[in-house]
């Protein structure tokens, strides 16, 4: 009885040693070298899985830093720090690109645009545009349930008393969630540094955005006539603004009959004369 227990635990000794033995040297032939740098980087990144990137989640982006040699600095939600960061992991210079924030390109809100019904369905823009093409007169203009601000990760999305998104340029990354989800492409990405743009959409005719909308853009052609540095610009019935041109003297603003000629950053347009008043009352 003895010895058969004795022979018993040397079999199960004698099979787990060879197993060992089997496991270490399947570990060393299988062994796949992971290059620290990628957990080094995934730690700088600020772990929002935003996919602003492009990239399913930070540790993704990681490994696509390492392994194929992509762009150290597309986080856009951790800005300039963290494009530092990972360019002195890998050993290469930072090339920082411009940021660039939301803003939503429509002015029509439950005050300002004409609405044909009560919508009372599910409350996602994509649902209701699929369902009823929107309350709204106008087929350009944002339908107002608020989906780009559920799918903002950084809460720089919130809704107004009026029915329309509002970006808060402080916590907004540039992550493009909003854009890419938004059925009509009114949120989109603009340098920072852009002073003044038309915030509509609608390519109806100036006859017909007057109906529905008392801020629309109605293909005047008066920003264009009058713009000093020539920065507005009209593609079919609707102006724009070249950001490279455009030096902020707003006279595009002061033409515009209806207002849809906006000032992107009021704060900063009063806060650069003020400084500049400082500044000479200094010297």
């Amino acid at each position: 009885m003895l010895s058969s227990i004795i022979t018993a635990v040397g079999a199960m000794a004698a099979l787990g040693i060879a197993l060992s033995i089997v496991l270490g040297l399947a570990a060393k032939v299988f062994y796949v070298y992971v290059d620290p740098r990628i957990e080094a980087i995934n730690d700088a990144l600020p772990g929002a899985n935003c996919g602003g990137c492009g990239y399913a989640g930070c540790n993704d982006y990681a490994e696509a830093i390492i392994n194929s040699n992509v762009s150290p600095n597309l986080c856009v939600a951790g800005g300039s720090d963290v494009t530092e960061n990972v360019c002195s992991i890998i050993g290469v210079s930072a090339e920082l690109g411009e940021r660039k924030v939301a803003r939503i390109f429509c002015q029509g809100d439950n005050v300002r645009a004409v609405r044909n019904f009560e919508y009372t369905g599910a409350q996602d823009c994509r649902a209701a545009i699929a369902a009823t093409g929107g309350d709204k007169a106008c087929s350009y203009g944002c339908v107002g349930l608020a989906t780009c601000v559920r799918v903002c990760p950084f809460d720089a999305l919130s809704m107004n008393e009026n029915g329309l998104p509002v970006v808060n340029e402080m916590l907004c990354t540039g992550c493009g969630n909003c854009v890419e989800v938004c059925p009509r492409d009114l949120p989109r990405l603009i340098p920072i540094s852009q002073k003044v743009a038309n915030l509509c959409s609608s390519q109806d005719a100036g006859k017909t955005v007057k109906q529905v909308c008392s801020v629309g853009c109605i293909a005047c052609g008066q920003c264009q006539k009058n713009c000093p540095e020539s920065a507005a610009y009209m593609v079919g019935r609707l102006a724009y603004v070249d950001p490279d041109k455009c030096t902020g003297q707003l006279v595009c603003i002061e033409k515009c009959p209806t207002g849809s000629m906006a000032v992107l950053h009021p704060e900063a347009q009063q806060a650069e004369p003020e400084a500049a008043e400082a500044e000479h009352a200094a010297q």
